[in-house]
């Protein structure tokens, strides 16, 4: 049985750091691009960064680029999101999504696919002060 179960998130100040698991189940984590997205009260689920299968390539949405970090440890079977300098912006719940294959090469680099098989339960991240 599939699963992917989120964890690590909370209330943190601007400017504090936060790191989400990601902790798959019933898969090899390998096979699949893995991406964290995350959704505010009242907007549209936004793609915030991604993992691809086999090579591992990285991908970020431009909001988040130098702040977060996405990373896999096969061993662990998990994928992790170490996000730094956080800002109130931030604040959503934070989901993970596994895709069968690697993610998309458009426009000269590396972006995160938009369709995903199955997404875990979500994670509440709170930047306030």
């Amino acid at each position: 049985q599939v699963q992917l179960v989120e964890s690590g998130g909370g209330l943190v100040q601007p400017g504090g750091s936060l790191r989400l698991s990601c902790a798959a189940s019933g898969l090899t984590l390998p096979d699949y691009t893995i991406a964290w997205f995350r959704q505010a009260p009242g907007q549209e689920r936004e793609g915030v960064s991604c993992i691809s299968s086999g090579d591992g390539t990285l991908a970020y949405t431009d909001s988040v680029k130098g702040r977060f970090t996405i990373s896999r440890d096969n061993t662990k079977n998990s994928v992790y999101l170490q996000m730094n300098s956080l800002k109130p912006e931030d604040t959503a719940v934070y989901y993970c999504a596994r895709r069968y294959g690697s993610l998309w090469y458009r426009y000269g680099g590396p972006v995160c696919p938009t369709e995903y098989e199955f997404w875990g339960q979500g994670t509440q991240v709170t930047v306030s002060s």
